[in-house]
């Protein structure tokens, strides 16, 4: 009997194979979504999550308005990086005890029988932490258009600082794979924790190691007085491709001790790889001299680099991300200026807008006094204390002529000034408790101003304040104007002040702090 092999034909055979990678990629593509599922169930993941949208939704709901109304983009998208860090490191540990379960229940030799091997079932448990990156990816999304949609909202934000945050839950997904095929034991994670803590407190991150720093999930930086966008150096788009080719990388890594030697699998790390180090690479030089140069350009010589508009007989310079807030400063402006008397009344003002020369972003700054009559320096942050500090420095300026005049009033000149601030204030005692750094209305004190700085108050002259403020709003305000030349000379003491305006004069001589 003869038999004829008979061959399949070419077309046959690449079909049937195209199916069994489909069906191959389709299991992985299951079992990835029923593991996804699985981590979504276990009580780390419950609670660091809740923990973290309790974290987001406080941030969003639970603030006073502020600062917060008045939100620098360029500063939101970093801030958004810090939150996910406990549910990363929870989403590891899950992940990790996830890949481990066959094990634990001794069922990982009649795994190995079937038709998806070790490097699949790693790639599917790498696949599960998708979802959850990706929610966190729209968590960020919200906290970022929610502070991108308010009215006082200045500066850009950079998709790659958002990105960060995602990428950061992806990796640790990773590692909690790689982990569990490289130490299949249930005390890896707190092992690889405490190493990571220990190797932490060694290395000189954030003493100037600029590119040992970077190599960290997240870099915040902050905390220090916003800067232009383009003053900030942060290689955003490196440390973006960083945290994706090592994601990439330790899975590629975990699938090859699971024993794949695919060649795809060959040439996916190679990109990996090629994509971490590149990432490393470029984000690990400092400050480039052209950026140091630009940053103490911008300090040194502002107006420079600044759009200027006139509003209501005033000049207002602000650099380009923060010219929709000058309508704001002409607003205190003119309320400060409507209260006070002579030539005051009708002096033409810059109100300019400063920053100090940086070298890191986590530092807040303090302007020199400016010299120049007539000028009031402005920082750049708004809302909350700074609208009333920012109507001190306008008042100071009325008053002595120029900040650098205004440093030493210790006479009639500081209750004037302190009157012109607060008359027009809603809630004026409270506003003066709140810009002394004691935060009280008794004894001497400091009060802040505009750039950074701070101006004395005796306990004299805040005592008269305080008197001024429970008077008739009207009536003061009157006796202001009428006793202008005399309220803003510095012969004038502030219990001569007192009587000018008809209140308790206070004993003894002032008492000024240094300011």
């Amino acid at each position: 009997m003869t038999s004829v092999l008979v061959k399949e034909p070419e077309a046959a055979a690449a079909g049937r194979e195209r199916s069994e990678r489909a069906t191959a990629w389709g299991s992985v593509r299951a079992l990835a979504a029923f593991e996804a599922r699985q981590l979504l169930l276990q009580i780390p993941m419950l609670l660091f999550g809740l923990l973290y949208l309790t974290y987001v939704g406080y941030g969003l709901f639970g603030r006073d308005e502020g600062m917060d109304a008045y939100p620098v983009l360029h500063d939101v998208d970093r801030s958004t990086q810090g939150g996910p860090e406990l549910f990363a490191v929870a989403l590891l540990v899950c992940v990790h005890r996830a890949a481990l379960l066959n094990r634990r229940r001794g069922l990982e030799e009649q795994f190995g029988v079937l038709a998806m091997p070790t490097a699949r079932r790693t790639l599917a448990h790498a696949l599960s932490v998708v979802p959850f990156a990706l929610g966190v990816a729209l968590v960020v999304g919200v906290q970022f258009t929610w502070a991108a949609l308010r009215p006082g909202a200045v500066g850009h934000g950079s998709v790659f600082e958002l990105a960060v945050a995602p990428l950061a839950v992806l990796l640790a997904g990773a590692v909690g794979v790689l982990l569990a095929r490289l130490l299949p034991h249930p005390a890896a994670p707190l092992l690889l924790l405490l190493g990571f803590g220990f190797v932490t407190s060694l290395l000189p991150g954030g003493s100037g190691a600029h590119g040992v720093d970077w190599l960290w999930p997240a870099v915040l930086e902050n905390g220090g007085t916003p800067v232009p966008g383009e003053l900030l150096g942060r290689p955003a788009g490196w440390h973006a491709l960083y945290l994706l080719g090592l994601t990439m990388l330790v899975v590629c890594v975990a699938m090859w001790v699971a024993g794949s030697r695919a060649r795809v699998l060959k040439a996916a790390t190679a990109v990996a790889l090629a994509a971490a180090v590149a990432g490393a690479v470029g984000q690990a030089p400092g400050d480039s001299a052209a950026l140091r140069a630009a940053r103490k350009a911008e300090a040194d010589h502002p107006a420079k680099f600044q759009t200027c508009v006139e509003r209501a007989g005033s000049r207002y310079c602000a650099y380009p991300d923060w010219k929709g807030w000058t309508v704001d400063w002409a607003s205190v402006v003119d309320r400060v200026r409507s209260e006070a008397g002579g030539a005051a009344a009708t002096t033409r003002l810059t109100v300019r807008q400063r920053i100090q020369e940086i070298s890191d972003l986590t530092t807040d700054a303090t302007l020199p006094t400016s010299a120049t009559p007539g000028t009031v320096t402005v920082g750049t942050q708004w809302g909350g204390n700074r609208v009333p500090e920012f109507a001190v420095g306008v008042a100071r300026v009325l008053v002595a002529g120029s900040e650098q005049a205004s440093a030493d009033m210790c006479d009639a000149r500081g209750v004037t000034t302190m009157w012109l601030a607060l008359a027009g204030d809603s809630t004026p005692a409270t506003t003066f408790r709140h810009l002394r750094i004691d935060d009280s209305l008794k004894g001497s004190g400091v009060v802040r101003t505009s750039d950074g700085g701070s101006m004395s108050v005796s306990a004299q002259q805040t005592q008269v304040v305080r008197e001024l403020l429970r008077e008739p709003h009207d009536t003061v305000a009157a006796r202001v104007k009428s006793h202008w030349r005399q309220l803003v000379s510095p012969h004038t003491t502030t219990a001569d002040a007192a009587r000018l305006l008809g209140v308790k004069a206070p004993t003894g001589p002032d008492d000024c702090p240094a300011g």
